[in-house]
């Protein structure tokens, strides 16, 4: 009874400070399925698995999206949220291409999504995104960054998001070491990602890799090798 009259505008604060709408779409993201990121030496590692259904084409449903030549995003929470905000950094990336001729810092575009997630939080008639994004790049060295439904930013190590997620940083806070290798990176977030999902599908798990540079998909043949030992 507490907070009757206070969730239901995102422009009204409780008595104790509280945003009811914001802790509301950390909720749609606390319930979706786990994603891991981690940095290695020269990249970043994202892999993240989906929930499929027997009839769903399992390629429909993107769980890791290419951004920019140089950046990856993971996304956990409403999957049609992640999808405007994917295209609306896309296209951030390309108007800073067209501008100045050059690629995107992957801080300036955090930063860009997570003001435009923010303003959200603060106008009358709207809801805020219910979605967290893991964004990596690498840019001078691997990055690899969070933001959640308020536009809080922060940068990861090896973060995990989703509701396997309390499980899966176990994993990362007891193994994970500075300069490990791309392939100590990978079993490392597959290993944290069977912890926090209990089990994994090689047709609904996806492994996004940016190194040197350069971000890709896993292709569904290298999705089930480096599942081998995780299924």
């Amino acid at each position: 009874m507490k907070q009757m009259g206070y969730d239901r505008a995102i422009v009204v604060f409780s008595p104790e400070g509280r945003m009811y709408q914001v802790e509301y779409a950390r909720k749609a993201v606390e319930k979706a399925t786990t994603i891991v990121g981690v940095t290695f030496v020269n990249g970043v590692v994202l892999v993240a698995t989906k929930s499929l259904q027997k009839l769903l084409v399992p390629e429909s449903v993107e769980k890791i999206s290419k951004i920019d030549e140089h950046i990856g995003a993971g996304s956990a929470g409403i999957l049609a949220d992640a999808r405007v905000l994917v295209d609306y950094a896309r296209v951030r990336c390309q108007v800073n291409r067209i501008s100045f001729g050059e690629s995107i810092e992957i801080n300036a575009l955090v930063k860009d999504i997570s003001d435009r997630k923010q303003r959200f939080t603060q106008l009358g008639g709207i809801r805020p995104y219910g979605v967290s994004l893991l964004l990596a790049g690498v840019d001078g060295g691997p990055h690899l960054y969070e933001t959640d439904p308020s536009g809080t930013i922060r940068e990861w190590r090896a973060h995990a998001i989703g509701r396997g997620a309390k499980e899966a940083k176990k994993v990362l806070i007891e193994e994970y070491k500075d300069e490990i290798s791309r392939e100590e990176a990978l079993a490392l977030a597959l290993k944290a990602l069977k912890t926090g999902e209990k089990k994994l599908a090689a047709k609904a798990v996806e492994i996004g890799v940016v190194e040197d540079g350069k971000f890709r998909l896993l292709e569904r043949n290298e999705v089930r090798e480096a599942l081998k030992g995780f299924v």
